[in-house]
């Protein structure tokens, strides 16, 4: 069979993979590519790897897609630049064949030699991230700076990240700006988050909270779990837009089914205080719980504080003081302030007032003042509603000057509100 026809059964088989001018059959796309490869049709010979691989119109075969890939990449003639390229993916990533890096990388600079762009941009990740060859920022900088010229949205991103974080090259905020910028334009779903995020901070460009409102949307639409949080939280507070707590709400959710953790958190204080929703102390602690157990430190210390108030689960000191424990391993400066309470006055643990001072020196050491003086200030407010445990955050931070001028007086007040809550 002459080239010619063997390329009008490729396209026929290509128009029914897409259906394009025909109703979509992928079944007869497969049988089509099947025909013009058994002939010697190199690219359909690719074309029967990607439908192995995928499970186009046959059964999914990583192992056929692999070989056939392998085929066409070997062909003597006219080596298939694309099939390098997947061969590099299939080491890399095992697909039909065992993981190899260094295989990964050889096949990649194969490819990119070529000029292929996406391989060029793969190879950039390999010098980045050391995979099958050493880690040399500057290479994988100028590999992302080629791929980006060519056109290569991610590529685009890549280089503003470099520029962000310094890898290859020196730290630009102002460039990292523009290159996420321009990939965000071009839709590109991590810089869209990114420019968002920018904007709404004012970081290497003017703050425009309706505009980084307007790029976390953008990402949203894409999917972005990243993005939904955001918006969230805009709709939260009224960042760029109006404030609306059951949006926000309903955007923690979302994002929480795509596994976010933060917003499985958040879902935990929206329930806990009936923020856009009715509060569920229950369902509170299920979400903490949940996000906990993939070591969110809010919702770890969330757990210790329902366990030791007894918020959708029964009171337990004895786990109150583990959670606590746990977060403060982290430095999570609520977590030791309350750990240092519970060495305090004995919560869920012996008392220990040496250990609780040196948990309460290291939590004033390791918050900024601003962390800290805000800290006070919550305390303050809700120590004027009967809130126990700012009772005892606040009697701290007037006996130890912590965000406050010493205040032993004061301390010795707080403290004489204290003493029926444990006895």
């Amino acid at each position: 069979m002459d080239e010619e026809s063997l390329n009008k059964i490729h396209y026929l088989g290509h128009c029914y993979q897409h259906g394009i001018g025909i109703e979509k059959n992928e079944i007869r796309a497969f049988q089509l590519y099947k025909e013009a490869a058994e002939n010697g049709h190199i690219i359909s010979k690719y074309k029967l790897g990607r439908c192995y691989q995928h499970g186009i119109g046959i059964e999914k075969d990583e192992i056929k897609a692999f070989k056939f890939y392998y085929e066409v990449a070997q062909h003597s003639q006219n080596r298939h630049i694309i099939s390098i390229y997947e061969l590099g993916e299939c080491y890399r990533y095992g697909i039909g064949t065992e993981i190899s890096e260094i295989k990964a990388f050889e096949f990649y600079n194969i490819a990119a030699e070529s000029g292929h762009i996406t391989s060029i941009y793969k190879l950039g990740e390999c010098y980045q991230h050391g995979i099958g060859t050493k880690i040399n920022g500057i290479k994988a900088f100028q590999l992302y700076k080629e791929a980006a010229q060519k056109g290569h949205v991610t590529s685009m991103y890549k280089l503003g990240k470099c520029y962000y974080d310094g890898i290859g090259t020196e730290i630009n905020v102002v460039k990292a700006v523009e290159f996420y910028k321009e990939a965000a334009q071009k839709g590109h779903t991590n810089s869209l988050y990114k420019f968002g995020e920018l904007r709404q901070y004012g970081i290497g460009t003017e703050i425009d909270k309706i505009e980084a409102f307007e790029c976390y949307k953008a990402a949203a639409k894409l999917g972005d779990p990243d993005s939904l949080y955001k918006i969230g939280e805009c709709h939260r507070y009224g960042i760029g837009t109006e404030e609306n707590k059951a949006k926000a709400f309903e955007f923690y959710k979302e994002a929480a089914k795509l596994g976010h953790i933060t917003s499985i958190y958040k879902l935990g204080v929206c329930y806990q205080f009936g923020i856009g929703t009715e509060e569920n102390k229950l369902k509170a602690f299920e979400s903490y719980k949940e996000a906990a157990e993939k070591d969110n430190i809010d919702s770890i210390h969330s757990l210790g504080y329902c366990h030791q108030y007894g918020i959708g689960t029964e009171k337990d000191k004895i786990k109150a003081f583990e959670s606590y424990g746990r977060a403060a391993q982290s430095h999570h400066i609520n977590s030791l302030y309350q750990l240092a309470i519970c060495y305090q006055y004995g919560i869920g643990t012996e008392k220990d007032v040496t250990k609780a001072f040196e948990l309460y020196k290291e939590a004033a050491e390791k918050g900024t003042k601003k962390d800290v003086t805000k800290a006070f200030e919550s305390y303050e407010t809700a120590a004027k509603h009967h809130h126990i445990d700012s009772i005892y955050q606040l009697k701290t931070c007037y006996q130890y000057g912590i965000g406050t001028e010493l205040n032993i007086f004061k301390a010795n007040e707080l403290q004489k509100r204290l003493l029926s809550s444990y006895t």
